[in-house]
């Protein structure tokens, strides 16, 4: 890992499938995931080029996660805040904190993104509360 980098490609790929893991086992978000992807191997993959993107800039990642979870029913902000504090447990585990710092920052960003995608496709005039500040 050079200087300037914040973490490996090996810390985002321990760091992707440890919480997806939780995510599998959770008692409430692991039956809604489990729902809809029926190939959590390439799932993880596209994951794993998600937070590449993001945390190393690598620019593998294409797509636009925003309609897939706009459309599914049945989402609430407790979902929402489930999910990043599933991503925060994780993240307390990693050894490399700074990745840790920058990948919550980004978990915080995506969770409240996603949220207001999901409440603005459903009623568009009504402002969507702040995820993790209830």
């Amino acid at each position: 890992m050079g200087t300037d980098e914040l973490c490996t490609e090996k810390e985002v790929v321990r760091l992707v499938h440890a919480f997806y893991a939780r995510v599998r086992q959770d008692e409430i978000l692991g039956p809604i995931f489990d729902a809809h992807i029926d190939d959590w191997d390439r799932h993880l993959a596209r994951l794993v080029d998600f937070w590449s993107a993001i945390l190393r800039r690598t620019a593998r990642f294409s797509g636009a996660p925003m309609p897939r979870h706009a459309a599914l029913p049945g989402l609430s902000m407790e979902l929402f805040e489930r999910w990043l504090g599933l991503f925060e447990a994780t993240l307390a585990d990693q050894p490399n904190r700074a990745l840790a710092e920058q990948a919550g920052r980004a978990a915080r960003r995506i969770a409240q993104s996603l949220w207001s995608g999901y409440q603005m496709s459903r009623d568009p005039k009504a402002l969507p509360p702040l995820v993790g500040r209830a």
